[in-house]
Formats: C-alpha cells, sequence, structure tokens
C-alpha cells in the first residue's frame, strides 16, 4: 500500500472525504464581514465567487476568520454522505460564535440547502437562510429578513439563471488560474447522483459573456481558465433559448446555434498565450468535432476528464449512463487517435454499486487497464435519499466489500499513473507556473498540457511565467523537470 500513500491516497475513508475552501482575508472598507466555507466540486467554488459578488454590492467584505464575520455562509454538496455529515458537524461548530454573537446570520447554500431546504432551519437550530443554486440573488434579502428575525429558504430552480451578468470575486485564487461557469443545472438522470434535483435542468450561459470574462482575467493577468459544468459537451445555447431541452425541441426556428466545439474554439482564440481546460465530459455527449477543436489549437489542453463509473455495461445500464463499455472504450480510442497517446485522460469510479458481482467489479479494473488513466477520483458507492438507485435498488454490498474493491481501485490506479508518467521520462513540455510546490519554496509547481503537476527549481523563474522543460524524474503523482527556455514564444 506504500504506492498508495506516496499518491497521497492513504485509505478508503480519505478517499471518500471531501475538499473544501475559505474565503481570504478582503479590507476594502465595507462595514460588514462575510465568511464562505465551500465544500464539494469545482462548481461549487465557482458558486461561492457568485455569492461573494452579490454579497461585496451589498456591503461586505471577505474575511478568513469566521469568528470575525457577520454572516457565515456553508456551501455544500450532497453528491456523498460524507460531505453532509461534514456540514452538519461544522454546523455544531458555530454554536459557540453565535453563542457569542446573537446577531451572526448562518446560512447554508447550494446542493445539500436545494436537497433538504425548509428541513435545514427545523434540524439545525442555528441556521437562518437556506439558499439553493438558482437563487443567489435573493441573499441580501434573506439576509436583511434574518437580521429583523425572520428565518428565509429559497430553494427555487430555475430554467433560465445562468448569472452571465455576475462578475465573480475570485476567492483562494492564485493569480494565475480561474474558473469560468458556462452552464448549470444537469439533464442527465444518472441513477446515484442527486444534482439533477439539486441545480435542475441544464442551461448555457452565453457565449459571448463567457468569451469577455475569458478576456477580462487575461487582461488583468492569468493565463489559465477552465470551463465548467456537471456536463461541457452538452454546452447548447441560441439567442432565443438557453434551455437545453426546450432548444432541442424548436432548432429550426432559433438564429444561431453555439455548441461546445464552437465555445471552446471561441475562448482559445482569446489568446495563446491563454490556456484553456474544462470539465466535466459525458462519454454520451463528447464528439470527434470537440477533439479536433482541440487538436487544432495548441492553447486547448490535451486533457480530458471522462468519468467512466464502472467498467461493467450492466452496471452501467443501472446507473443510468446511457452508454456501455463498448461506446466508452470507443470514445478513448477516438480520443487516443485524434490528440494522441500523450493526451491525459482521467476519471470517476464507483465500488460496489448496487448489486454489482465480483466479476463486475474486475470488468472495471480490467478496462482501467486498457485505457490506462492518467489518474482518477475513486469513491465506494454510498447511497443519497431522493435518487433513483435508492428508489429502485438495495444497497446490497456489504460495506467491507465496497472498501475492499475501492482498495482494489485505487491500488490499481496508481499502478496506471507512475507507468503513465514514466511515458514523459525525457520528454520535453510546456508547463505554466501556478505558485512554490507544497514541500519547499525552493521549488517551482506548474501543469502539464495532460494536468499533471511538474516541479522544477525556483531559480530564475516566477509565477505566471510558461516554461519549456525537460521531465528528468518521476513518481506516482508528480513529474520533476529541469528548466530549457522560460516564457517561449507561442504559436
Amino acid at each position: 500500500m506504500d504506492l498508495i500513500k506516496d499518491i497521497d491516497i492513504i485509505s478508503v475513508e480519505e478517499a471518500q472525504a471531501c475538499d473544501f475552501k475559505t474565503t481570504a482575508d478582503e479590507n476594502t472598507g465595507k462595514t460588514k464581514k462575510l465568511y464562505i466555507e465551500s465544500y464539494g466540486c469545482q462548481m461549487n467554488f465557482s458558486d461561492s465567487e457568485i455569492v461573494a459578488s452579490i454579497m461585496k454590492e451589498n456591503g461586505f467584505d471577505t474575511t478568513s476568520d469566521f469568528e470575525q464575520a457577520d454572516v457565515i455562509f456553508l456551501n455544500t454538496c450532497s453528491i456523498r454522505e460524507k460531505a453532509e455529515l461534514t456540514v452538519r458537524k461544522r454546523l455544531s461548530q458555530f454554536q459557540k460564535a453565535k453563542k457569542n454573537k446573537p446577531e451572526l446570520t448562518i446560512g447554508v447554500l447550494g446542493c445539500m440547502a436545494e436537497r433538504l431546504k425548509e428541513n435545514l432551519l427545523t434540524e439545525e437550530k442555528i441556521v437562518d437562510v437556506v439558499v439553493g443554486p438558482d437563487a443567489y440573488r435573493d441573499l441580501p434579502n434573506l439576509i436583511s429578513a434574518a437580521e429583523d428575525g425572520e428565518k428565509g429558504v429559497n430553494t427555487f430552480l430555475s430554467r433560465e439563471e445562468t448569472y452571465a451578468d455576475i462578475a465573480p470575486v475570485r476567492l483562494n485564487s492564485n493569480g494565475v488560474t480561474a474558473f469560468i461557469s458556462i452552464m448549470r443545472g444537469c439533464d442527465n438522470m444518472c441513477s446515484f447522483c442527486v444534482v439533477p434535483f439539486t441545480r435542475g435542468r441544464e442551461r448555457s450561459r452565453d457565449p459571448y459573456s463567457i468569451v469577455a470574462e475569458a478576456k477580462d482575467l487575461f487582461e488583468n493577468g492569468y493565463k489559465e481558465v477552465t470551463l465548467l459544468g456537471q456536463n461541457v459537451d452538452s454546452y447548447k445555447w441560441s439567442p432565443e433559448e438557453n434551455n437545453k431541452a426546450r432548444l432541442n425541441k424548436k432548432e429550426e426556428e432559433v438564429t444561431q446555434v453555439v455548441n461546445f466545439a464552437n465555445l471552446l474554439e471561441m475562448v482559445a482564440r482569446v489568446s495563446p498565450y491563454l490556456r484553456v481546460r474544462f470539465s466535466t465530459s459525458h462519454p454520451k455527449d463528447i464528439t470527434d468535432e470537440v477533439l479536433h477543436t482541440i487538436k487544432k489549437y495548441d492553447n486547448i489542453c490535451k486533457y480530458i476528464h471522462l468519468p467512466v463509473q464502472s467498467g461493467n455495461s450492466r452496471v452501467l445500464d443501472l446507473m443510468n449512463r446511457t452508454y456501455d463499455r463498448e461506446w466508452y472504450l470507443n470514445r478513448v480510442q477516438a480520443i487516443r487517435e485524434i490528440l494522441g497517446e500523450e493526451c491525459g485522460i482521467s476519471s470517476d469510479m464507483i465500488a460496489g454499486f448496487c448489486t454489482e458481482t465480483e466479476e463486475e467489479h474486475q470488468d472495471t479494473l480490467s478496462l482501467m487497464d486498457i485505457v490506462k488513466y492518467d489518474f482518477s477520483y475513486m469513491f465506494y458507492y454510498s447511497e443519497r435519499p431522493g435518487t433513483l438507485a435508492a428508489k429502485k435498488y438495495a444497497d446490497d454490498i456489504p460495506l467491507e466489500t465496497k472498501k475492499r474493491r475501492l482498495a482494489e481501485i485505487i491500488s490499481k490506479q496508481s499502478e496506471l499513473s507512475f507507468e503513465r508518467n514514466k511515458l514523459d521520462l525525457h520528454q520535453e513540455q510546456l508547463i505554466l507556473i501556478e505558485g512554490f510546490s507544497k514541500k519547499s519554496d525552493q521549488q517551482l509547481k506548474g501543469r502539464n498540457s495532460a494536468n499533471k503537476v511538474v516541479i522544477i527549481p525556483a531559480d530564475q523563474v516566477k509565477k505566471g511565467d510558461y516554461v519549456r522543460v525537460r521531465i528528468t524524474e518521476v513518481s506516482q503523482a508528480t513529474l520533476f523537470g529541469e528548466v530549457l527556455e522560460v516564457n517561449p514564444v507561442l504559436a
């Protein structure tokens, strides 16, 4: 299991853990302080930037210390039970702050708020405000009402809201990389997932506002943007309609349709010095047109996060993923043929889904051997109330079996990550420096096109530089390089 430790995945419990971020200190002279703790996916972190922008316009600076705050928001995740338990534990820890400062307003935002709604106000006595992902514009009104002693809920799910007109306040920013939300919601009804119920139907953001945000970021020194959506390949917009389901019904009536390949090209053309990434892709929707667009532009990174969830077709059908093993491997083959073996591919895996047999688990391991993922996000199945799986299937795989299968998937991935990284040895690569490495201020870290971390000496190089390097050493998780050229001319 040393290999697992080497790639910072210590145990199956920690593999289930949930990432979080907090606001930083800002002092622009505003009268009140806002503290946001964000859990889960990058979409949540992006949403917190929108929330901070809305609150900033209404008299709030941000703080990194919740004890200094006038308003505390927990922007929550409902994907796994672990995340919800973490949030509930955190709420209990805020009780002392509320006791010392009774006028403190505490709000629960995001997917957990959408899923549990009014229950949160009755179960968590210190919560004053519960707001879903489509109702953030209503926060100032709800906060004002809470200050007057009224508790408030707004979990209305919109078919139009994209927050396209709101300039996000960049939180926890390194000043080099930023996220741009391009769409909201999800029309896929994967049986294990709560997202369609907590984030609503798919609607795509105006592409011209996306390009404008990318240009503004580049002009302010950012060198990389990641286009975010639950399913970016499903992006589809017209001037008349941004709701994909409705747009598909009246496509002949609209004046223009922009798909994801079109949008990628529009953002890539902002500047050859602005790198473009995207997440997440769905195997049923990723097209050869998208792959050829990636190939056309050097500044679109050659990396695709393509969640498979299971390597067995029967389990995929139970998951309602709408593709089978053969379809998935066909898409991987297209990636390799169009973008080459060096294109990074990562995945999501769920061990121990309902009724999964040992043979079907082995199908996941064999698929991993075929695809050879660079890295993966790996979990064991935890039933989420309200999902199709919770309603239709028994969660019948023993926890110890789930943990053992997950450990085997993690071990397999660590072997594959090392195998893939060894292919980079002695190769020349272009990396973008994001800051100091975790272990030393004598080293800088950057990422190559395939989204792998590369460590180099800090001499004569600074954050935000493009650096051409030669890879001299590799581990399971990291590449190490020597500097060949700093800020080369990019075509």
